[in-house]
């Protein structure tokens, strides 16, 4: 070993204690959550708006499959926007301000009524979305992206980058939607 440093000493380098992040916290009973931006999408209501972003809107309902995805300026710069360039998917998640109440069950088309958190319906105790959007392109703090299952004026919580190896599983079993094939009609 080495010797010690002359600026060392006892009296002032004295051990850390450990902290105990996870039991000195109090369980938050509420959260306040910021829109960081806005969607301004082709979807004005609810008819017609793909149920997943993945799938296509009907041609007839709806022209373009672009939407912007604005964020404020006065939350983020265009640095936070840096390097997305790359990537071909983000996932998007925003607040359904639009849907109130929910149910425990839940109306699926073509089957009995499935449980709550068996499904992505929109009326959640907490209705938060989760969409996987192709980037097009970035103009600063516009991210143009295509096939959007958000409706126009949708407050956006976050942005992050789709990364395949660890948001992919396309082996993973999907319980009661296996029984009506991978994609579903619209």
């Amino acid at each position: 070993m080495g010797s010690t440093p002359a600026w060392y000493s006892p009296e002032v380098a004295t051990p850390i204690p450990p902290k105990f992040y996870t039991q000195d916290a109090e369980f938050p009973t509420e959260m306040t959550l910021r829109p960081v931006g806005v969607v301004h999408s082709p979807h004005k209501e609810r008819h017609g708006t793909p149920r997943q972003a993945v799938l296509h809107a009907k041609p007839e309902l709806r022209s373009t499959e672009e939407t912007v995805l604005e964020l404020f300026p006065d939350v983020l710069t265009p640095h936070a926007t840096e390097d997305l360039e790359g990537f071909e998917m983000l996932w998007v998640l925003s607040w359904m301000h639009l849907n109130h109440g929910w149910n425990n069950k839940v109306a699926v088309p073509g089957f009995k009524k499935k449980g709550l958190l068996s499904t992505r319906a929109p009326h959640r105790p907490n209705p938060i979305a989760l969409s996987a959007v192709r980037l097009l392109r970035v103009e600063g703090l516009r991210l143009v992206v295509e096939r959007t299952d958000l409706l126009d004026g949708t407050p956006i919580l976050d942005i992050k980058p789709y990364v395949p190896y660890s948001d992919a599983f396309p082996d993973a079993k999907a319980g009661w939607v296996d029984e009506r094939g991978k994609t579903p009609g619209n």
